[in-house]
């Protein structure tokens, strides 16, 4: 929150040393007032000329960048909610998951340990450091709070607001209950409702009935979608009187629900400068990439049938030269994110079938690696993620490959094969176009002025699609700002 200063008490002498003293305060204050809510600058150390780059790099601004100015019609209103939607729940962090504690996943707003801490400083150079931290998928609705409430464009008068962000931290609300052996659906729903009924009352979501209201969720949709039968998984959420109107920014998407929208998944990757996140897409562009694809994941020796065992047994059967694989079984890649990051620097694919839902993690952390994504259910990215992955047109071609599961499982085809056909000059374009959309797919932790320089982040896209989905149901409602 913006605090004036106070004034300078200096300002009441009118000797002439006094007033010599009061330009130098005036210009001190000035200075403050430009960088208050700016990070530190990254140490020369961290500078993108320290980066050796022999591969020449697109500047990663897409079609519908501009300036980075926000106008009367793009301003986003946060609400204020009572702490139990959501800093209450960061103070249960040893209990919101059953396998680990996320205490150290929600430290620095949500963005985990500085890389400096963890494994991750192992593999990444000195100077890359800053942008990276030990970040948790489940931690998505503190990063997009944290940086709203910084962001350019948000107003502090809900009366001037274009849209309207509600930071109720569903995910961590609902996700301490899903494993929890005496938990009921009421305990799963609790939450969820009460926040309804406060949200209900405001004057803003009663104008609109809740059309231009947003919030991001940081679990896939269907933890929030329990079906009508008891002792169905998850919560019912998203299935609650009075949500219905409300757009859900979630990681994995219903598609058949155009009130859901695609979110990327958190990479450990939170740039705070376009320098910062040039620095690092020269670094990937430049890794030598000696291996041909990689896979990291869990086999499911339960289901029958198991694909993801199948792409392991594809990726031993290349050799160690073409594909690397790594077994994630027992949350090994969650305890060490180093081992995924660094398999993905050494490859020119990566491997991405669906994981215990159609949408992984493991997408993004691909692609923030520069390796091109190959897919094998159209639902794992090209139905999800409409506002940050092209796919218009056959754009998905530029930066992903598509396999046929059901060839590759009938022997008519084999996953070397379909890679290594791809021209050289047609990968090193899929690896350039991957590398150029790095900045959109992060959550930065820029401060009020974003990356700047024209460059956006996650968020960004997001306020400029929620921006517009508003204007749009404006137009066909019956409701307005005033």
């Amino acid at each position: 929150m913006y605090r004036p200063e106070h004034p300078n008490p200096a300002t009441r002498r009118p000797r002439l040393v006094v007033l010599l003293l009061v330009a130098f305060f005036a210009l001190q204050l000035l200075v403050v007032l430009a960088f208050r809510t700016v990070r530190p600058p990254p140490s020369p150390a961290s500078s993108s000329a320290t980066v050796s780059v022999p591969v020449p790099l697109p500047v990663a601004v897409t079609k519908d960048d501009d300036s980075g100015g926000c106008g009367e019609d793009s301003l986003v209103y946060v609400y204020d909610l009572p702490p139990v939607f959501n800093r209450d729940l960061l103070g249960l962090c040893d209990a919101l998951a059953p396998w680990y504690s996320l205490c150290p996943y929600l430290a620095n707003d949500g963005l985990g340990l500085p890389a400096g801490g963890t494994n991750l400083s192992e593999i990444l150079p000195r100077e890359l450091l800053p942008s990276w931290y030990a970040s948790d998928q489940f931690a998505l609705e503190h990063i997009v709070h944290r940086r709203l409430l910084s962001h350019r464009c948000r107003t502090a008068d809900p009366a001037r607001a274009a849209a309207f962000f509600v930071p109720f931290y569903a995910g961590l609300a609902v996700g301490r209950h899903l494993w929890a052996a005496n938990a009921t659906d009421a305990d799963r729903d609790r939450d969820c409702a009460a926040l309804l009924a406060w949200l209900h009352a405001q004057p803003h979501y009663r104008r609109s009935r809740g059309w231009d209201h947003f919030i991001a969720l940081g679990r896939i949709t269907w933890d929030f979608r329990r079906s009508p039968d008891a002792g169905g998984w998850g919560g019912s959420f998203l299935t609650m009187p009075g949500v219905a109107n409300v757009t859900r920014l979630v990681i994995e998407r219903d598609p058949w629900d155009d009130m859901d929208v695609g979110i990327p998944y958190p990479t450990g990757f939170h740039p705070r400068t376009a320098a910062d996140a040039r620095a690092w897409q020269r670094y990937v562009a430049a890794r030598p990439r000696p291996r041909l694809f990689a896979f990291a994941g869990a086999p499911r020796s339960s289901i029958k049938g198991d694909f993801r065992a199948l792409l392991l047994n594809e990726c031993q059967a290349a050799g160690d030269d073409a594909c690397g694989s790594l077994d994630c079984a027992e949350g090994k890649c969650i305890k060490n994110n180093a081992l995924v990051l660094q398999l993905f620097m050494e490859s020119r694919f990566c491997l991405q079938p669906r994981g215990d839902s159609f949408t992984r993690r493991s997408l993004f952390d691909c692609m923030v690696a520069g390796a091109v994504p190959v897919l094998f259910w159209r639902r794992s990215a090209y139905r999800q993620y409409g506002w940050y992955l092209p796919v218009e047109d056959g754009e998905e071609e530029e930066w992903s490959v598509f396999i046929d599961r059901n060839r590759l499982r009938a022997g008519n085809l084999t996953v070397r094969g379909v890679l290594a056909a791809i021209p050289e000059a047609r990968v090193r374009r899929m690896r350039e176009r991957v590398v150029e959309m790095i900045p959109r797919i992060v959550y930065s932790a820029a401060g009020g002025d974003g990356l700047g320089a024209g460059m956006k982040d996650a968020v960004d896209v997001m306020v400029d699609g929620m921006v517009r989905r508003a204007a749009e149901q404006r137009r066909t409602r019956t409701w307005s700002n005033t």
